[in-house]
């Protein structure tokens, strides 16, 4: 596949992982009379993954996630030429998205996003549970380290075929359910820019964290993975 066809790939996978995880947190969670709840919204951020990796994996290789993708670059698994077409096609998706999430969540006579939000990441005051920075800090690292852990494994020559986007989805559900308390859960630097961009404020003061510790705990987990694995 020719370059273009991957970042395209990756536009459309990293937008509807923003638009259907970040929306159901936005709408549904939100809509008293569905109520999805935590549950709901960590479902529906593994299943956008799971979606996305079955469609355009087999052309992009499904990272949907600059974390991922300088993730699998420390693991050895992709080559540093592309990181930055993948990084630039992921941060595109996420922002459209979350533009058009803004202006269809805007259509609700009750929806305010001073109010309702756009499921932006945070810590402190930006946090759901208020969690300080220092734990902020840790969840992104150590989540996305055992993000990236499974998906070195689970994509592996002598893993099982077929079941990688179960296993990465079912991972990202998992740590949606650990941590949307603590950050809102991000472990995607794309998926926090969109919705900070728009949101602006505090969530754009604070986007910097969901930049740094995701890409820490990416590298992390891609370097312990190939060193462990002597194939790597």
């Amino acid at each position: 596949m020719g370059n273009m066809n991957r970042a395209i790939a990756e536009f459309f996978g990293t937008f509807w992982l923003v638009f259907g995880g970040c929306g159901s947190a936005v709408i549904s969670a939100a809509f008293p009379d569905v109520g999805i709840g935590l549950l709901g919204v960590a479902l529906a951020f593994g299943l956008t993954v799971v979606t996305m990796a079955y469609a355009v994996g087999h052309i992009s290789g499904g990272h949907f996630n600059p974390a991922v993708t300088i993730g699998l670059w420390a693991g050895g698994r992709f080559p540093a030429r592309d990181v930055a077409t993948y990084i630039i096609a992921q941060l595109l998706g996420g922002i459209a998205a979350a533009y058009l999430l803004y202006t269809i969540a805007l259509g609700a006579p009750d929806y305010s996003l001073a109010i309702n939000g756009l499921a932006t990441n945070g810590y402190g005051e930006g946090s759901p549970g208020g969690y300080s920075i220092t734990s902020a800090f840790l969840a992104e690292v150590v989540l996305t380290f055992f993000f990236l852990f499974v998906i070195m494994g689970a994509t592996a020559k002598k893993a099982p075929a077929g079941f990688a986007p179960l296993a990465i989805g079912l991972t990202l559900t998992l740590i949606h359910l650990i941590s949307i308390p603590i950050t809102n859960t991000s472990v995607n630097p794309a998926r926090s820019t969109g919705p900070a961009l728009v949101a602006g404020g505090l969530a754009l003061q604070q986007l910097w964290l969901f930049w740094i510790a995701p890409i820490i705990g990416g590298v992390l987990g891609g370097f312990v993975y190939r060193w462990m694995n002597e194939e790597e």
